[in-house]
């Protein structure tokens, strides 16, 4: 697959709470080609995001893309990925490397904030991943 279409939400409850991730991934055909639901232990949402992002990424590698285009509801992720604003947070910084680490080697990527209801699926995905946190060992 040449390209690929993700969209990556995390989340918590309480910030740090118990956290979920959410990804969605799409080809270029709009086909659903993987989702990811998954309970991530006590977590802010800065962080939760940052998870997400790099799953998807992970995911998107194993598919075998070359190119993706990201689409997520946090502002703060999409900014720092653009280099619109720095990484403040000593958290985050080795997430902000890891995520940077799989664009880098990607042929191309787009990085797109979008409203919380323009993300749906990787939300509902993120707060499945929360619920299940008593079924699953983190």
């Amino acid at each position: 697959m040449e390209k690929l279409v993700m969209y990556a939400d995390g989340g918590s409850r309480g910030n740090p709470g118990d956290a979920g991730i959410g990804i969605v991934i799409y080809d270029a055909e709009e086909v659903l080609v993987a989702q990811i639901s998954r309970y991530i232990g006590i977590q802010t949402n800065n962080v939760a995001e940052y998870y997400a992002l790099i799953r998807g990424l992970e995911e998107v590698k194993a598919l075998g893309a070359r190119r993706v285009d990201i689409y997520m509801d946090s502002e703060l992720v999409v900014k720092q990925i653009k280099g619109e604003y720095r990484v403040k947070n000593e958290g985050l910084k080795p997430l902000y490397e890891i995520a940077r680490a799989y664009l880098g080697s990607l042929k191309g990527y787009s990085i797109n904030h979008i409203r919380r209801n323009g993300n749906k699926l990787a939300d509902k995905l993120a707060n499945d991943g929360i619920d299940s946190k008593d079924s699953q060992i983190v």
